[in-house]
């Protein structure tokens, strides 16, 4: 990243002491403070209701820099650096007259004087709600009470919002009711991958792409996003949820958006969430009478991952024996403009499948006449291979001749490569929270969700799990470490096509 525009910033991370702020926050902020990028006079109070104090909250979050960052990244004295800017305090977040200590903190930190004798003249302030979605209204509210925000406070909201359309308006209204949707970042990471953006740059910025990205010209696309691990001890939150509301709603719906919409006016945030609406808007209605052929939803069992044997979904620690919910689901995905008419997005996610991977790749349809070998006909079409993860960045898919003199006109493919850690002269490619907090901290929303993009991915989520509802029918098994049921090979097999490793 580069030194640009460092904001003064003060920060409340309510929920400090959860997995998600020590798994991930702390090692982001780690990682902006070893870029150079946080401001000398920048701070961050760490809130939480257990009773402990400053000095051991730090050793904790040194502990566990130690642990998530990379030993080759890990430097002990920019930590501690790092760690002289987090105090901590005891806070009930129920309790609204406990809010007004969060006053006293911005008050004594607003003038305390710098080393060069100038006063603070104020720092923005940041409120990251690391908090169950739950707590968001009540969080809001007390700090109104309390005076603490500002209009230009930037408050950060964490997914999921809400468990279905319903839902999130009652958690957007609370959040409505205190702050503008200009002061709004709900977060969701995908959109701080390094390739994700780099998808705007790859579709407006080359016309080779721009040029050929539509229906006349591409023939499907592919969006992957596999898990390897389990449920990881989530089972309290996951059973309630399932891999539909825990992925598709937001990170696959998104990374469907970002490929299928069109072109913005420019890089403002609204002009880019301007057209992922209109993709929402128009993704076509999944009715009873299509699920059988359009989704197709699974539960993993008992099974080997990575080389050792694992527990099915059903004998995870604290299971409920009879749980119905799905670990897998794949959608065959049609959106109804001009551009896409006839282009199917077959889309997957799950648990327990062969490998941890997120891809998207992109089949374009093949030459309208074909004059080469008629056995290698179904080499024919390029694809374009856009990888998130493990290792970021993309190939593309092209046909050349055979080498040698005996192979005559022979056809073979290969990849054109651009892996970004090899490809660019930059250290480390940053985690996709060290981008958002960048980002947030700099005031801009483009890589951040807006309301109504919420609410048309639940509407459009929440038909297909009625019909599961209606439907009765449980989810079909699949062996830990294999790519998911039977049933989502016959999905995509159906239409004469294959998943991208069966091809």
């Amino acid at each position: 990243m580069v030194n640009r525009l460092i904001n003064r910033c003060d920060i409340m991370l309510f929920g400090a002491l959860g997995d998600l702020a020590q798994r991930k926050l702390f090692p982001a902020f780690y990682q902006l403070e070893r870029a150079g990028l946080l401001a000398d006079d920048s701070r961050i109070l760490a809130l939480a209701r257990q009773d402990i104090d400053t000095a051991a909250v730090r050793k904790q979050i040194l502990e566990k820099l130690e642990h998530y960052v990379k030993p080759e990244e890990f430097d002990r004295t920019v930590a501690e650096a790092f760690l002289q800017r987090v105090e901590y305090q005891i806070l009930d977040f129920h309790d609204e007259d406990s809010f007004n200590v969060l006053n006293r903190w911005r008050d004594e930190k607003n003038i305390e004087s710098r080393k060069d004798g100038s006063t603070r003249n104020g720092n923005d302030l940041i409120v990251y709600m690391a908090s169950p979605p739950a707590m968001y209204g009540v969080i809001a509210r007390n700090l109104r009470s309390a005076s603490c925000c500002n209009e230009k406070t930037r408050v950060v909201v964490e997914k999921p919002i809400g468990h279905d359309l319903e839902s999130s308006r009652v958690i957007n209204d609370e959040l409505g009711e205190v702050y503008t949707e200009s002061q709004l970042f709900r977060i969701d990471h995908y959109l701080g991958k390094e390739t994700v953006q780099n998808l705007i740059a790859l579709r407006f910025a080359n016309n080779l792409f721009a040029s050929q990205w539509d229906q006349n010209h591409i023939s499907h696309v592919e969006i992957t996003v596999a898990e390897s691990v389990g449920i990881e001890g989530r089972w309290g939150y996951f059973d309630k949820a399932g891999q539909i509301r825990d992925m598709i709603q937001n990170h696959v719906l998104q990374l469907l958006c970002l490929i299928a919409m069109d072109p913005p006016s420019d890089l403002s945030a609204d002009s880019i969430r301007d057209e992922k609406v209109k993709v929402l808007k128009a993704l076509r209605a999944i009715t009873p009478a299509m699920m059988e052929s359009y989704v197709v939803r699974g539960q993993y069992t008992a099974g080997t991952s990575i080389g050792k044997p694992v527990p099915g979904y059903l004998e995870e620690e604290g299971a409920n024996k009879r749980s119905t919910t799905e670990t897998f689901v794949a959608l065959k995905v049609e959106i109804d403009n001009w551009r896409w008419s006839g282009v199917p997005f077959y889309i997957r996610t799950g648990k327990r499948l062969p490998e941890k991977l997120s891809q998207i790749i992109i089949h374009f349809k093949p030459a309208p006449h074909y004059i080469f070998d008629p056995d290698q006909k179904h080499l024919a079409n390029n694809k374009l291979i856009i990888r998130l993860q493990p290792d970021e960045g993309m190939s593309l898919k092209i046909l050349t001749k055979d080498q040698g003199l005996h192979k005559g006109m022979r056809l073979r493919q290969g990849p054109l490569e651009l892996t970004f850690s090899e490809a660019f002269e930059v250290e480390r490619i940053p985690d996709a929270y060290e981008r958002l907090l960048w980002e947030i901290m700099k005031g801009n929303q483009y890589l951040f969700v807006r309301r109504d993009e919420v609410e048309y991915a639940w509407s459009w989520v929440d038909q297909v799990i009625r019909n599961w509802t209606d439907g009765g029918d449980p989810p079909k098994r699949y062996a830990a470490g294999t790519w998911g049921p039977v049933a989502s090979i016959a999905m995509i097999t159906r239409d004469g096509r294959s998943w991208y490793e069966d091809a």
